[in-house]
Protein backbone atom coordinates (compact mmCIF):
# COMPACT_ATOMS: atom_id res chain seq x y z
CA UNK A 1 0.00 0.00 0.00
CA UNK A 2 2.77 2.24 0.66
CA UNK A 3 4.42 1.69 -2.53
CA UNK A 4 0.85 2.23 -4.22
CA UNK A 5 0.57 5.69 -2.35
CA UNK A 6 4.53 6.63 -3.19
CA UNK A 7 3.45 5.67 -6.89
CA UNK A 8 0.43 7.90 -6.85
CA UNK A 9 2.29 10.95 -5.28
CA UNK A 10 2.85 13.75 -7.09
CA UNK A 11 6.67 14.70 -8.30
CA UNK A 12 6.75 17.46 -5.51
CA UNK A 13 5.92 15.58 -2.86
CA UNK A 14 8.45 12.70 -3.29
CA UNK A 15 10.91 15.22 -4.13
CA UNK A 16 10.14 16.95 -0.59
CA UNK A 17 10.10 13.22 1.23
CA UNK A 18 13.34 12.23 -0.14
CA UNK A 19 14.58 15.83 0.92
CA UNK A 20 13.52 15.38 4.53
CA UNK A 21 14.68 11.51 4.96
CA UNK A 22 18.10 12.92 3.83
CA UNK A 23 18.14 15.87 6.52
CA UNK A 24 17.04 13.38 8.97
CA UNK A 25 19.70 10.89 8.45
CA UNK A 26 22.34 13.59 8.64
CA UNK A 27 20.72 14.95 11.83
CA UNK A 28 20.45 11.82 13.54
CA UNK A 29 24.19 10.53 13.93
CA UNK A 30 24.77 14.45 14.84
CA UNK A 31 22.44 14.15 17.34
CA UNK A 32 23.70 10.72 18.17
CA UNK A 33 27.50 12.08 18.62
CA UNK A 34 26.19 14.90 20.37
CA UNK A 35 25.02 12.77 23.66
CA UNK A 36 28.19 10.29 23.18
CA UNK A 37 30.18 13.11 24.19
CA UNK A 38 27.99 14.80 27.17
CA UNK A 39 28.21 11.30 28.86
CA UNK A 40 31.91 11.43 29.37
CA UNK A 41 31.41 15.34 30.52
CA UNK A 42 28.79 14.80 32.94
CA UNK A 43 30.16 11.13 34.38
CA UNK A 44 33.97 13.52 34.96
CA UNK A 45 31.57 16.29 36.49
CA UNK A 46 29.83 14.27 38.59
CA UNK A 47 33.30 12.34 39.39
CA UNK A 48 34.55 15.47 40.28
CA UNK A 49 31.88 16.45 42.81
CA UNK A 50 31.52 13.00 44.85
CA UNK A 51 35.71 13.83 45.61
CA UNK A 52 34.79 16.84 46.89
CA UNK A 53 32.29 15.49 49.07
CA UNK A 54 33.86 12.87 50.20
CA UNK A 55 36.99 15.86 50.93
CA UNK A 56 33.94 17.95 52.62
CA UNK A 57 32.93 15.09 54.44
CA UNK A 58 35.89 14.12 56.18
CA UNK A 59 37.03 17.62 57.05
CA UNK A 60 33.79 18.18 58.25
CA UNK A 61 34.14 14.90 60.69
CA UNK A 62 37.30 16.14 62.01
CA UNK A 63 35.63 19.88 63.11
CA UNK A 64 33.05 18.31 64.54
CA UNK A 65 35.49 16.04 66.32
CA UNK A 66 37.22 18.93 67.63
CA UNK A 67 34.73 21.11 68.22
CA UNK A 68 33.46 18.57 70.84
CA UNK A 69 36.58 18.26 72.37
CA UNK A 70 36.97 22.16 72.80
CA UNK A 71 33.92 22.38 73.93
CA UNK A 72 33.97 19.55 76.93
CA UNK A 73 37.34 21.37 77.74
CA UNK A 74 35.50 24.65 78.22
CA UNK A 75 32.91 23.21 79.62
CA UNK A 76 34.74 21.10 82.57
CA UNK A 77 34.41 23.07 85.97
CA UNK A 78 37.72 21.60 87.12
CA UNK A 79 39.62 22.85 84.24
CA UNK A 80 38.62 26.49 84.69
CA UNK A 81 39.07 26.10 88.42
CA UNK A 82 42.42 25.50 87.72
CA UNK A 83 43.28 28.77 85.56
CA UNK A 84 41.63 30.64 88.13
CA UNK A 85 44.03 29.60 90.98
CA UNK A 86 46.96 29.80 89.02
CA UNK A 87 46.17 33.11 88.56
CA UNK A 88 45.37 34.06 92.14
CA UNK A 89 48.58 32.54 92.47
CA UNK A 90 50.35 34.32 90.38
CA UNK A 91 48.77 37.31 92.20
CA UNK A 92 50.00 36.70 95.05
CA UNK A 93 53.50 36.19 93.94
CA UNK A 94 54.00 39.97 92.37
CA UNK A 95 51.75 41.67 95.53
CA UNK A 96 54.83 40.18 97.46
CA UNK A 97 57.36 41.36 95.56
CA UNK A 98 55.75 44.82 94.95
CA UNK A 99 54.78 44.97 98.89
CA UNK A 100 56.15 47.59 100.99
CA UNK A 101 59.23 45.32 102.32
CA UNK A 102 59.08 43.51 99.26
CA UNK A 103 61.66 42.82 96.62
CA UNK A 104 60.92 46.14 94.50
CA UNK A 105 60.91 48.30 98.06
CA UNK A 106 64.18 47.04 98.83
CA UNK A 107 65.88 47.39 95.35
CA UNK A 108 65.43 51.23 95.50
CA UNK A 109 66.47 50.92 99.31
CA UNK A 110 69.75 49.20 98.08
CA UNK A 111 70.91 51.65 95.20
CA UNK A 112 69.98 54.63 97.99
CA UNK A 113 72.28 53.13 100.23
CA UNK A 114 74.97 52.52 97.85
CA UNK A 115 75.05 55.99 96.80
CA UNK A 116 75.07 57.76 100.02
CA UNK A 117 77.82 54.95 101.14
CA UNK A 118 79.99 56.00 99.00
CA UNK A 119 80.01 59.80 99.66
CA UNK A 120 80.33 59.71 102.87
CA UNK A 121 83.48 57.48 102.09
CA UNK A 122 84.31 60.16 99.39
CA UNK A 123 84.29 62.89 102.02
CA UNK A 124 86.64 60.87 103.76
CA UNK A 125 89.39 59.92 100.71
CA UNK A 126 92.31 61.35 100.78
CA UNK A 127 93.89 59.22 97.91
CA UNK A 128 92.91 62.03 95.55
CA UNK A 129 93.85 65.64 94.83
CA UNK A 130 91.10 67.87 96.26
CA UNK A 131 89.88 68.93 92.76
CA UNK A 132 90.15 65.37 91.82
CA UNK A 133 87.81 64.07 94.78
CA UNK A 134 85.58 67.31 94.75
CA UNK A 135 84.73 65.99 91.01
CA UNK A 136 83.92 62.44 92.57
CA UNK A 137 81.91 63.74 94.67
CA UNK A 138 79.89 65.95 92.70
CA UNK A 139 79.10 63.11 90.16
CA UNK A 140 78.48 60.80 92.88
CA UNK A 141 76.12 63.86 94.55
CA UNK A 142 74.47 64.16 90.98
CA UNK A 143 73.96 59.87 91.00
CA UNK A 144 72.82 59.73 94.36
CA UNK A 145 70.15 62.36 93.63
CA UNK A 146 68.71 60.54 90.45
CA UNK A 147 68.78 57.56 92.00
CA UNK A 148 66.59 58.89 94.78
CA UNK A 149 63.81 60.38 92.39
CA UNK A 150 64.29 56.97 90.25
CA UNK A 151 63.17 55.85 93.83
CA UNK A 152 60.49 57.37 94.30
CA UNK A 153 58.97 57.32 91.12
CA UNK A 154 59.70 53.32 91.54
CA UNK A 155 57.91 53.37 94.81
CA UNK A 156 54.48 55.18 93.45
CA UNK A 157 54.30 52.73 90.78
CA UNK A 158 54.77 49.77 93.21
CA UNK A 159 51.45 51.32 95.30
CA UNK A 160 49.65 51.74 92.48
CA UNK A 161 50.02 48.26 91.41
CA UNK A 162 49.37 46.97 94.75
CA UNK A 163 46.71 48.81 94.82
CA UNK A 164 45.08 47.28 91.31
CA UNK A 165 46.62 43.51 92.97
CA UNK A 166 44.39 44.11 96.16
CA UNK A 167 41.02 45.42 93.81
CA UNK A 168 41.35 42.20 92.06
CA UNK A 169 41.77 39.83 95.02
CA UNK A 170 38.48 42.01 96.50
CA UNK A 171 36.98 40.16 93.57
CA UNK A 172 37.55 36.80 92.51
CA UNK A 173 34.58 35.75 92.92
CA UNK A 174 33.18 37.96 90.14
CA UNK A 175 36.66 37.45 88.05
CA UNK A 176 35.61 33.77 88.56
CA UNK A 177 32.50 34.38 86.56
CA UNK A 178 33.86 36.32 83.50
CA UNK A 179 36.67 33.89 82.96
CA UNK A 180 33.35 31.20 83.11
CA UNK A 181 31.57 33.46 80.88
CA UNK A 182 34.89 34.10 78.56
CA UNK A 183 35.02 30.34 77.94
CA UNK A 184 31.16 29.85 77.15
CA UNK A 185 31.99 32.74 74.63
CA UNK A 186 34.42 30.56 73.15
CA UNK A 187 32.24 27.40 72.72
CA UNK A 188 29.35 29.47 71.35
CA UNK A 189 31.83 30.58 68.23
CA UNK A 190 32.58 27.15 67.85
CA UNK A 191 28.96 26.01 67.32
CA UNK A 192 28.81 28.64 65.01
CA UNK A 193 31.50 27.55 62.86
CA UNK A 194 30.22 24.30 62.59
CA UNK A 195 26.84 25.59 61.58
CA UNK A 196 28.44 27.00 58.78
CA UNK A 197 30.47 23.80 57.68
CA UNK A 198 27.76 21.24 57.93
CA UNK A 199 25.43 24.02 55.45
CA UNK A 200 28.44 24.15 53.22
CA UNK A 201 28.48 20.08 53.18
CA UNK A 202 24.93 20.15 53.12
CA UNK A 203 25.05 22.19 49.78
CA UNK A 204 27.66 20.43 47.94
CA UNK A 205 25.49 17.24 48.98
CA UNK A 206 22.27 18.81 47.39
CA UNK A 207 24.61 19.72 43.87
CA UNK A 208 26.08 16.45 43.66
CA UNK A 209 22.45 14.42 43.99
CA UNK A 210 21.03 17.28 41.46
CA UNK A 211 24.04 15.60 39.44
CA UNK A 212 22.66 12.32 39.48
CA UNK A 213 20.03 12.06 36.67
CA UNK A 214 21.12 10.82 32.96
CA UNK A 215 22.95 13.59 30.03
CA UNK A 216 20.01 16.20 28.42
CA UNK A 217 17.50 14.73 30.94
Amino acid sequence: MTRALLRAAPPRVLSLAATLLLIGLAIAPSALAQADKDAPAATDEFSRQLDEFKKTITDLSQKIDEGAKSIDGMTEVDKARKEIVEMRAAVGTLLANVADNGTVAQLGTKALTRTREKLRSLEQESRFKPEERQFLIERWRELNQATERATEELGEARKQLVEILRTLQSNEDFIDELVELRESKKALEIIRQLTTNIRGASDKLKTLIGGIKPPGA
